[in-house]
């Protein structure tokens, strides 16, 4: 905790709740704050990673963005996890789809998160670790969806390096191993949060579907995915 302020983060100490929020759209983090919590306040502002804390229904909650990609979640989910003394990431994204079974606007919470980086080696394991969600979280997140009537698939989720991919059968393999969706970052949020004695759980709502070709324009994903948003408050 002594470590705050960070390169990447000029919160004070204090100034972030145990529970954070994270959508990658720093531009989503804020329209959360806005539309959902009260008495408001922006913690950091530094590289327009913008990141605020307020309350939602009497309890103390966060959001960030995390920026696109593995490297960019492992810096700000890392930094909050051991400066900040989060206890809880709930990742809120958007994914394009691979499975048949998903389509545009349902919502898919990450079980697991395989990935095509080299993110884990790192840690010297003997072996190959498997990324997955705080099993808490996740059947909170289920009961709370089911409750609502929200359509939400559970399943295998691809964090991938690259967005635009020289290999065009790659979403053919991972779909035949029954992977659900592809996005960008929950693999890194669940080692880190392993990593720390942590929690993390992923939550996504498929934008766009690699084979059908369907997707939602910019605007819509940074403004809408309400379903997605108003579960994951409910976590906290």
């Amino acid at each position: 905790m002594s470590n705050t302020p960070t390169p990447h983060n000029n919160a004070q100490e204090g100034a972030i709740a145990k529970t954070v929020l994270m959508p990658g759209d720093p531009l989503r983090a804020q329209f959360i704050a806005e539309n959902y919590l009260e008495n408001v306040t922006c913690f950091n502002q530094v590289r327009n990673m913008l990141g605020f804390t307020g309350t939602y229904q009497g309890k103390e909650i966060s959001v960030m963005g995390s920026g696109m990609g593995i490297p960019s979640i492992a810096i700000y989910s890392y930094e909050l996890y051991h400066f900040y003394g989060v206890e809880s990431i709930i990742r809120v994204g958007s994914a394009g789809a691979l499975s048949d079974e998903v389509k545009v606007r349902d919502i898919v919470i990450g079980q697991a998160a395989c990935t095509n980086s080299n993110f884990a080696s790192q840690y010297q394991l003997p072996g190959q670790f498997a990324p997955i969600a705080d099993f808490g979280l996740l059947r909170k997140a289920v009961e709370v969806a089911e409750s609502q009537g929200s359509h939400v698939v559970v399943g295998n989720v691809l964090s991938s390096d690259a967005f635009y991919s020289a290999d065009k059968t790659a979403g053919d393999a991972w779909k035949r191993m029954g992977v659900t969706c592809i996005e960008m970052e929950a693999a890194a949020l669940y080692m880190n949060a392993a990593y720390a004695g942590k929690k993390a759980l992923c939550i996504l709502t498929i934008s766009d579907h690699i084979y059908t070709g369907e997707s939602l324009p910019a605007q819509e994903r940074q403004t809408s995915f309400r379903e997605m948003i108003e579960i994951a408050l409910q976590l906290t």
